[in-house]
């Protein structure tokens, strides 16, 4: 909105605000009309985010899937890695522990030589 006057933005939210609901202007006002922005850019949408490798969780699904054997890989263990996929992207706490558990597992088991494989 930066081609506005300041006058001009200040009527254009006034005419937001006054077009709004009463139980809209209620929420508006309880947080603040001073600090609310009707004219703030989106936000990114979830499916562009990308972890540290700029990669996208389609495409670290879709990397990882491929190099897999296809005959261990089923229905269950596709949704599993699009759910840990989504976590480590959006940098969740809950995945981030299934994820160095995984990493620490793993090496316990060749510490100790049973790095075969999985059950």
């Amino acid at each position: 909105m930066s081609e506005f006057s300041s006058d001009e933005v200040a009527a254009r939210k006034k005419a937001i605000f006054d077009s709004m609901s009463a139980r809209g202007q209620k929420a508006i006002l309880r947080k603040g009309y001073e600090r609310w922005d009707p004219f703030q850019e989106p936000k990114d949408p979830i499916d562009i985010r990308t972890d540290k490798t700029n990669r996208t969780t389609q495409m670290l699904v879709r990397e990882f899937l491929q190099s897999r054997d296809s005959d261990r890989i089923s229905n269950a263990y596709s949704r599993g890695v699009l759910e840990i996929a989504l976590g480590i992207v959006n940098d969740d706490d809950r995945f981030i522990g299934m994820y160095e558990f995984a990493i620490w597992h793993q090496a316990l088991l060749k510490a100790e030589g049973q790095d075969e494989g999985t059950n």
